[in-house]
């Protein structure tokens, strides 16, 4: 991530947090994930970088909030019980090139 080396060292820090965090509370029971949902449209995109963003997904859009919180919503379910240390990647095959 050339020229965004303090958005890359806090990505690395979540990453470690959310697998130190998984291991110190595990035994109550409690799963941590870390969710990383690509660029997503939250409304900080202008037009011309959303499309330029989308021909970059697999998918040909950008994340909306609702991808990601599928995802979250997921992980807080009883289905997700055995998953826990996790940085989910859920970025629509986002291509960085």
């Amino acid at each position: 991530m050339v020229g965004e080396l303090a958005y890359a060292a806090s990505k690395g820090a979540i990453e470690a947090f959310t697998r130190t965090l998984a291991a110190e509370v595990g035994h109550k029971g409690i799963t941590v994930n870390a969710v990383n949902p690509g660029p997503t449209d939250t409304g900080w995109m202008g037009e011309d970088l959303g499309r330029e963003l989308a021909a970059k997904f697999l998918a040909g859009r950008v994340g909306q909030p609702e991808d990601a919180a599928r995802l979250v919503a997921f992980l807080a379910s009883d289905e997700a019980a055995w998953i826990t240390g996790q940085i989910i990647n859920s970025e629509g095959g986002f291509l960085r090139q």
